[in-house]
């Protein structure tokens, strides 16, 4: 049975954590401190906020298997959004993360003057197109309502896939900091722009939606086989890491808790687990 807590919007916005890191070695052995010179204590538990799906199966997983004989205590805790995971962190309610890629995480700190940095990365979750109506991308028409996330790097990304699969057209240059309105040709379409965590659920209101990996897989969705059109792994920059606010990536147990989560172990688990859906990324590609 699943021990973690799960904390909702609502509830996280109250919920505090009095975490404290001491070291359990002597003040003055700099191993035992994070870069801030902050002591941190192994015997306390590491507390990680992280999405359901993956990033806290993947860190029960380790909990339950690899955790222990590292020494290390893990307690992980569910957020549903893609915010109060960096402010619990910058805050000290939790002591690291697991939700997010690069390109997501600079946006953060620029607009919310956070300083939290990754760690490790972990795995890679490419974005989708879903629908409920069509079958096939050619099936998508003018007139016709797509859905993509609201934030501005996943937002940008699911554009991207939209222009690479045809049905849009970007102005040159615009990378994966697309909006809306870089859109020089919508050939007909019609766009709806949703967080993220809601847009599986917008699905039986549009004709197509953009989902991000982890949302796809929680909707029971599997992108490698329900998508209409995926992401490609190769070449990919949105690898999903362990962050930690800046300063304690010496923390001992982040150590720890990154050279699980890179672990041969931690890879067959996700490829045995998500059949290409989610790809682990480091270490060798699985083998067919």
């Amino acid at each position: 049975m699943r021990k973690n807590i799960k904390i909702t919007a609502a509830a996280a916005s109250v919920a505090a954590l009095a975490l404290g890191l001491s070291a359990c070695g002597t003040d003055s052995d700099p191993a035992s401190k994070g870069e801030s010179g902050a002591k941190a204590d192994t015997s306390k538990a590491l507390v990680v906020a992280a999405s359901p799906t993956p990033h806290a199966d993947i860190l029960n997983f380790v909990k339950k298997n690899l955790a222990e004989k590292e020494g290390l205590k893990l307690e992980v805790k569910e957020f549903t959004d893609y915010v109060l995971p960096n402010t619990a962190t910058q805050s000290g309610q939790v002591d690291a993360n697991f939700f997010q890629h690069k390109p997501y995480l600079d946006d953060f700190n620029a607009k919310n003057d956070t300083t939290i940095v990754p760690v490790v990365n972990v795995h890679l979750e490419p974005l989708g197109l879903y629908s409920k109506k069509l079958k096939d991308i050619k099936d998508i028409k003018p007139g016709q309502t797509v859905a993509v996330p609201n934030d501005t790097t996943n937002g940008g990304r699911a554009l991207q896939l939209l222009a690479e699969n045809g049905l849009i057209t970007l102005k040159d240059g615009v990378g994966t900091s697309a909006k809306l309105s870089d859109i020089t040709d919508k050939k007909g379409l019609e766009f709806k722009e949703l967080e993220a965590a809601t847009v599986p659920r917008a699905l039986n209101d549009v004709d197509a939606a953009v989902i991000n990996g982890n949302y796809a897989l929680e909707a029971k969705l599997s992108p490698a086989k329900d998508s209409l059109a995926l992401e490609k792994a190769e070449g990919n920059p949105y690898a999903n890491f362990l962050a930690v606010k800046e300063g304690n990536e010496k923390d001992p147990r982040v150590e720890k808790l990154a050279k699980l989560l890179n672990s041969d172990e931690v890879k067959k688990f996700i490829d045995d687990t998500y059949q290409g859906s989610i790809v682990a990324s480091f270490g060798p590609p699985a083998k067919s």
